[in-house]
This record gives structure tokens, sequence and C-alpha cells, in this order.
């Protein structure tokens, strides 16, 4: 690991301030330091935004929840309101990485996660990611994670996250503080960007941008379900991954939210999907129709082509449970 300069301000403004003079914010550190001790990242600067009153997990007069930035995975996950009317986020982040890891990981920093590659990991290897215009080896190499939808010729990594996914079926708010002292807000499915010719960058966050919070719209009635499927039962990232609300009323789809894990460089979401599902009755042949529009543009790397089917019987089995059907063997 390289040697670095260390600062600890005492708000935001200040935090956000060193980072726009080219320092990276550290809060729990869980993606961070492993990329420092590989030298994959190198800052000449942390800021540690740890002293920062960010942690609290309030309801909002809407009927919203506004998560802080720095409420740990852990208490975002055991909340009884997240655990009661957004039960597909508790579970999401329940399904990630370990119970240690969790109590350390913070809600801005593992939406900052960085994507996952093995060749991204390994400073040996060309990597656009890492070194703009060097290559993507993953393209010829051992690809199975790697990206299905929204790859570029730049980059087939996948974005590992689980709580971002969750986020993003229940239309969560990222709210950042920029270094001109603004507040701005976004969608989380916007925030986290696809590599086209720009790999390096894994979101849309400027120098001096810092999340702040993640706000959480009023809930929404229906099945929430989370699913990830991965090589093994434990801190394993997903290979594919199924984020979903759905209601269903007078034996009618009433609403369809869903968002994918382990197929892009961010967490997927199509509204065509959606609609398609919306106002139809169940059936397996309508799901079948729903991964047909999922998939329309999913392009296997060759290790990894399996994740086409695999993505399909996953939404079929999913759609299946939300709506109180039996799904295919």
């Amino acid at each position: 690991m390289k040697p670095f300069d260390y600062v600890r301000p005492n708000d935001a403004a200040g935090a956000a301030g060193a980072a726009a003079k080219g320092a990276t914010f550290i809060a729990g550190g869980t993606n961070l330091l492993d990329l420092m001790k590989l030298e994959i990242m190198t800052p000449d600067r942390l800021v540690d935004i740890n002293r920062l009153d960010m942690t609290e997990i309030s309801e909002r007069e809407n009927g919203g929840v506004r998560i802080g930035a720095l409420a740990t995975n852990s208490d975002c996950a055991a909340n009884p309101v997240i655990r009661r009317d957004y039960a597909v986020l508790a579970r999401a982040i329940l399904a990630g990485a370990s119970g240690q890891l969790r109590n350390k990981a913070t809600t801005g920093g593992n939406l900052c996660q960085r994507t996952r590659c093995y060749f991204f990991y390994d400073p040996a290897m060309p990597c656009n990611k890492r070194e703009p215009g060097s290559g993507c080896r993953a393209k010829d190499g051992f690809n199975r994670i790697h990206a299905i939808l929204g790859a570029s010729e730049s980059c087939i990594a996948t974005y590992p996250g689980d709580m971002a996914v969750a986020m993003t079926a229940l239309d969560a708010e990222v709210e950042i503080l920029t270094a001109n002292s603004e507040i701005r807000t976004l969608p989380v499915a916007d925030f986290h960007r696809c590599p086209g010719d720009q790999p390096q960058k894994d979101n849309v966050l400027e120098p001096g941008d810092l999340i702040t919070a993640v706000t959480l719209p009023p809930p929404v009635q229906g099945r929430h379900i989370y699913r990830k499927v991965r090589d093994r039962s434990s801190y394993a990232f997903a290979l594919v991954s199924v984020a979903a609300v759905i209601r269903v009323e007078s034996k009618m789809i009433a609403h369809a939210a869903l968002a994918f894990g382990g197929l892009a460089h961010k967490p997927w979401r199509d509204a065509a999907v959606e609609k398609a599902l919306t106002g139809q009755a169940p059936s397996l042949a309508l799901f079948d129709k729903a991964a047909d529009i999922l998939l329309s543009d999913a392009k296997g790397q060759g290790d990894n082509d399996f994740k086409i089917p695999l993505t399909r019987r996953t939404l079929t089995a999913v759609l299946a449970e939300a709506c109180g059907m039996e799904a295919p063997a």
C-alpha cells in the first residue's frame, strides 16, 4: 500500500471541499482498503467522514424514509420500518457479504463500491477500467461473472452490490452534497452508469460530491422478493439477482417493479418488462414474454453464456412466487 495523508473533518462542507481537491472519502472502507492494498486505487489523501452526522434512519412526513449515508448495512437491514415496509431492501442487504462486513459497510459506501472483474483486480493484466486505453482482458479471457447487458467494447464488468438493486426497484433517490455546498438528488437507477467508452467511471459522482442520504418513497403494497443466485450460499456475488415488488389485485398484476443484479455494469431495470406485466393475468406464458423483453439485447461473452437462460428461469421463478403460482421445475 502506498503512503497517504489522512484528514478527519468535522462537517460535510469541509469533507466535500477536501475531496474536491483530489482526496478520497473513506467510511467503512470495506472495498476501498482492499483496492488500496492491491494498489489498484492509490489516493494521496483519505478524508474520513465517520464523524459526520449522517447515521440516522428516519421516517419522512410524506410517508417515506430517509437513510443517512453513514447508516451501516446492519442497522438498515434491522430497522423495523425498513423490515416492515421495504422488505425487499432488508432481504437484499442480508444477502450480501458477511455479518462483520455489514457491520462496517455504510449506505453511501455500498453504492460506491467498484464493479467486479478478475482482471480489474489483477494489476498485471490490461484493464480499461484501471488504465483507460490498455484493453479489456476479460473479453477474451475467463468471463463467467461478467455482463450480458449494457456492456461495451471497453468493459464487460458487472456491478456486484445487492442493496442498490433493491433500491432501484423501490425508486429510491440519492441525496448528494456538491463541493459548492449545493444539494442535488437523482434516482438510484441513474446513479451508476454503463461503461461506454469511459469504464473508469462507475457512477455519476463528480470530484467533491458527497452522498449524504438515500431516500425511499412511501411504501408500495405487494409481495417483496429478493432472489440471489450465486455459486455458494453465503459471501458470494450474484450471478443473477432479482429484486421484485409485485401486487396482484382481482387476479391481475396491478403493480410490477423489477431490478436485476449480476447482469450489467449497474443495477438493471427495464420499464418495458414492467409495462408488459402490469394489467395482465399472471401466467407462465406472460412471464416468458417478460423474459424475452428483458433479454432481447443480451449477449454472452463465452464463459457466461449460461447467464441468459439462468436469468429467464430466475425471473420466472420470482414472478411465480410473487403471484402465488407454482414455478416450473
